[in-house]
């Protein structure tokens, strides 16, 4: 199931708006562990945000 990432997110430093800086395919959805990076467009500060699951915990899982 497709798990969307918020494209943009307020920024913590000067609260303006932080863009996604990458994009997911469907069928290649970012797993929870994964990093979900963003950037903001007034103060030019990078926030990687830690994709987490549904449930809110627990350790993500690898098929490798």
């Amino acid at each position: 199931m497709w798990d969307p990432v918020m494209p943009t997110i307020t920024c913590v430093e000067c609260g303006g708006i932080a863009h996604l800086l990458t994009g997911f395919p469907p069928d290649d959805p970012p797993r929870p562990g994964d990093i979900i990076p963003y950037r903001c467009e007034d103060c030019m500060e990078r926030f990687d945000i830690v994709h987490e699951d549904d449930e809110g915990g627990g350790e993500p899982e690898r098929d490798w």
